[in-house]
């Protein structure tokens, strides 16, 4: 074989020999990668601690506007829940069939693990300022006013057939839309969780 010959071979190999390492290279890279990547989505989805019971005087916040309920135990958050509203989301309860939840100072007169709605905690609606706006407005007489204040003093279940409405309640069945009659709906795991968390007269303020 002549120089020529020769050299133009040794040339062709080399070039071989390169484009191999190329290929073995971006290989190695690409299956690593792919590990990488796998051992990624193999990973758990963080949890979040299971909570401290008993909780130290636990209290409820409504933040209608955010969508959230707020659980707090000796003024510490603990637990953050998504939301859904009455299917007219906007402003104060004012009567039956409006479809609002309603706002204010309130207190958990009940708990119900018999719902139609997974879980319940039953909400002291009607509160003191929406008696006695209902009694201004002629929405309910003065012997029903009195029998709201009577049960709110004795920390019982205010009258809940009035015109100013009732059967408020936090539970479960979803929390993707605003879809209740007034109360504040959770997902199912997160009503199982507050619903064991909190006890009758649990104090709960909704807001705007």
């Amino acid at each position: 074989m002549n120089k020529p010959s020769l050299l133009i071979l040794i040339l062709f190999s080399l070039v071989l020999i390169a484009t191999s390492c190329q290929v073995s290279s971006a290989e190695r890279t690409a299956k690593v990668a792919d590990t990488s990547a796998n051992s990624i989505s193999r990973q758990p989805t963080a949890q979040p601690q299971a909570l401290q019971l008993p909780l130290r005087q636990p209290k409820i916040v409504v933040k209608k506007g955010q969508r959230q309920l707020l659980l707090f135990s000796a003024d510490k958050l603990v637990r953050t829940y998504r939301i859904g509203l009455g299917l007219s989301p906007i402003g104060d309860k004012v009567r039956q069939g409006d479809r609002r939840t309603p706002e204010g100072d309130f207190y958990i007169f009940t708990k119900n693990d018999k719902s139609a709605f997974y879980l319940s905690l039953g909400i002291s609606y009607p509160n003191v300022p929406a008696a006695e706006r209902g009694l201004r407005d002629h929405l309910i007489n003065k012997t029903q006013y009195d029998a709201i204040m009577h049960a709110l003093r004795a920390k019982k279940a205010p009258p809940q057939n009035t015109l100013l409405g009732g059967d408020i309640y936090i539970h479960g069945r979803g929390a993707g839309s605003d879809w209740t009659w007034g109360c504040v709906a959770l997902e199912d795991e997160d009503i199982r969780e507050l619903f064991n968390a909190v006890s009758a007269g649990t104090p709960v303020t909704i807001e705007p």
